[in-house]
């Protein structure tokens, strides 16, 4: 059953779904699309046209603007930051400039995060809080700072690979082809 408090605004034309919790002082505006099972955290705010998955958790303070597209089970941490125009002027309209931003399934974005438009981030990747993404991030790839650097690379699990590229957490195998990280395939 999906829930929405009564002090969020949910315009007729958005598409929420089955399980889905948005809390208080929301704003999802027409031609959103949120899918099963998804939480929406207090203060969220997202525009016309954004495409969420299922299973997405979205902390507090977020605004994610048209041309965003978050897959399935992305964790988007607390006042994390989507842009979608590279050169804003409030006097100058540049919407025919929105610039498309993928956040791959299973990725997490860190508190305080600030993702420039333009920029993909790919599965189960890591984006350290307060990290500044400039970058495409490609699979399962860590990154930190300002602007963002590699630092290491995660599991499914969330967990830091080692250097044989196996989670000490949850033991996945993973293989890097051409700085393509992938889960070595089980017999």
């Amino acid at each position: 059953m999906t829930k929405i408090h009564e002090s969020a605004s949910v315009a007729e034309g958005a598409q929420i779904g089955d399980g889905t919790s948005v809390w208080q002082n929301c704003i999802i505006q027409d031609d959103v699309v949120i899918g099963e099972n998804c939480n929406i955290g207090a203060n969220v705010f997202i525009e016309k046209g954004v495409r969420i998955g299922n299973g997405v958790r979205i902390k507090n303070n977020i605004a994610i603007y048209s041309g965003v597209e978050v897959a399935d089970d992305v964790f988007l941490g607390p006042n994390c930051v989507f842009t979608n125009v590279i050169n804003p002027r409030a006097f100058i309209s540049r919407k025919h400039e929105f610039r498309k931003t993928r956040v791959g399934k299973g990725a997490t974005i860190g508190a305080n995060a600030t993702i420039i438009c333009g920029h993909d981030i790919g599965e189960y990747a890591m984006i350290g809080a307060g990290t500044v993404v400039a970058h495409n991030v490609a699979d399962y790839n860590l990154v930190v700072g300002n602007p963002d650097r590699l630092l290491g690379y995660v599991c499914q699990c969330g967990c830091r690979l080692n250097g044989e590229l196996i989670c000490t957490e949850c033991g996945k195998a993973y293989t890097n082809t051409d700085g393509q990280i992938k889960l070595k395939e089980t017999k």
